[in-house]
């Protein structure tokens, strides 16, 4: 109830208004966003290469009204990709489409899509397709079909263990073989397409980790240097400590190296798991979002752990 409440509350421009207007927000907001600005990003990467880890780097806004909005954006990632080549950084970017007009028009989405996936492959580097609500599952799929199709070979998509179509959409995604980043999903969806308990969301995503290892060894998919760039290898994105250790005792059984998977690490959460697989030579990746549009990507942060949310509230109200 109140996780839902709290997504809800994510969508609501008057909602946003209150809490962006209120400075002590951002000043807790900035545990999990890196700053508002390209630079910001680049120096928190800085700060994570130098520990061994690479990053996927964000800038956060989502569900443009106009094509100018998703023109603006796109310019903006293209920006990020050349900074993150200027500066030598180990890092891709991840986009969401709705970003770039997937709500519009799905074809004005995709043609800056391919501006995008353009200047990344110009400079070898990786676009990561975000997932979103399940609104926008089948449309963001067919954009990722669609750049396979056209010939982009540096772009991978999101799986969210919490759908019940997820199985069918990971064996679909194998024929090519893709790179997939699996998460449990951040979204209040329906009981009709969504698995209701967490202990289901927990098995499933268990059950997709084995399955997009065994695909990947069965596209013999490359181990390739833990640099910026996204191999076709499973990544493993969760803070989930029995999640992580479930992929663990799935590499020693099917006798795997450390670089046949990747695990991946919302910034600011679990700072001590992340740096432990990191020492002990497994790919970490940390996704770092950045910009003013922070608010949708914080309030589902609150909705995530209960901690944050009373810390939250306990100072917004002493300083009412």
């Amino acid at each position: 109830m109140l996780r839902s409440f709290l997504i809800g509350l994510s969508k609501i421009k008057w909602a946003q208004r209150l809490i962006t207007d209120w400075p002590f927000a951002w000043r807790f907001a900035s545990r999990f966003i890196s700053g508002e600005t390209p630079h910001d990003a680049i120096q928190a990467i800085r700060m994570l290469n130098a520990q061994g880890m690479n990053a996927t780097v964000d800038h956060l806004g989502e569900n443009v009204t106009t094509p100018q909005e998703a023109a603006k954006a796109t310019d903006e990632i293209i920006h990020m990709l050349e900074t993150i080549q200027q500066s030598g950084v180990w890092a891709n970017v991840s986009v969401k489409l709705s970003q770039l007009g997937l709500v519009l028009d799905p074809k004005l989405c995709q043609s800056n899509l391919r501006h995008i996936l353009e200047k990344a492959s110009e400079l070898n580097n990786f676009v990561r397709l975000d997932m979103e609500d399940s609104s926008l599952t089948t449309i963001t799929l067919d954009c990722y079909h669609w750049a396979v199709q056209q010939g982009f070979t540096n772009t991978g998509v999101v799986i969210q263990s919490y759908l019940y179509r997820s199985e069918e959409d990971v064996r679909e995604l194998g024929i090519y073989p893709a790179s997939v980043r699996l998460c449990k999903g951040a979204y209040k969806e329906p009981g009709e397409i969504a698995f209701p308990k967490k202990d289901q969301v927990d098995e499933n995503f268990d059950k997709l980790t084995d399955l997009l290892l065994e695909i990947s060894q069965a596209n013999e998919a490359p181990e390739v240097a833990n640099k910026g760039r996204t191999p076709p290898i499973p990544c493993i994105a969760t803070h989930d400590e029995m999640r992580i250790q479930h992929a663990l005792n799935k590499l020693e059984e099917m006798g795997l190296p450390a670089k046949a998977i990747e695990f991946q690490f919302l910034y600011g959460i679990r700072q001590d798991l992340h740096e432990k697989l990191a020492s002990q030579g497994f790919p970490v990746r940390i996704y770092v979002p950045y910009g003013t549009s922070w608010y949708p990507y914080y309030m589902r942060r609150l909705a995530e752990r209960p901690a944050n949310l009373l810390f939250f509230l306990t100072n917004f109200f002493r300083r009412q």
